[in-house]
């Protein structure tokens, strides 16, 4: 344990356990656009929300994309960062819809927490068994511990 209270021995696992689940939702999150609104559904929402249309394939991909990202380690971090101003947009567009995302519409908290969760696995570090973990020093490996 440090002083500042992180156990320097388990950190880098528990940045793991956030890497995997947070690069697991972005990819639901891609994935509901493919899957279950088609992106040609999922433009018309962006048409009715006020928002271009043509932002579909673009969000789809960087989704797509910083999911596996994300998920592998490969400058995870950075990727987090980036998807934060696409989920920042989403919360504002389901902010009417009242706090829960099980509301008509969906609810604003999954993306508030999807904003918070990336930016504290971008403040973090992608943790054990990254591919390319950004800011690595030197004397660092993927598969450093502590």
């Amino acid at each position: 344990m440090n002083n500042r209270g992180i156990d320097v021995a388990l950190a880098p696992y528990g940045a793991l356990a956030i890497r995997i689940a947070l690069g697991s939702m972005w990819l639901a999150h891609a994935g509901l656009k493919w899957f279950v609104f088609t992106l040609p559904g999922f433009a018309a929402w962006l048409n009715s929300q006020g928002l271009p249309s043509y932002m579909a394939w673009p969000v789809f991909l960087l989704e797509l994309v910083g999911g596996l990202a994300i998920l592998t380690g490969f400058y995870g971090r950075y990727f987090s960062l980036s998807l934060i101003p696409i989920m920042a947009v989403a919360m504002f567009t389901h902010l009417n819809n009242g706090w829960v995302h099980t509301s008509t519409g969906g609810g604003w908290e999954y993306p508030a927490f999807l904003i918070v969760a990336s930016l504290a696995h971008a403040l973090v570090g992608d943790g054990v068994f990254a591919l390319r973990a950004g800011r690595r020093t030197a004397n660092e490996s993927a598969f450093t511990v502590a």
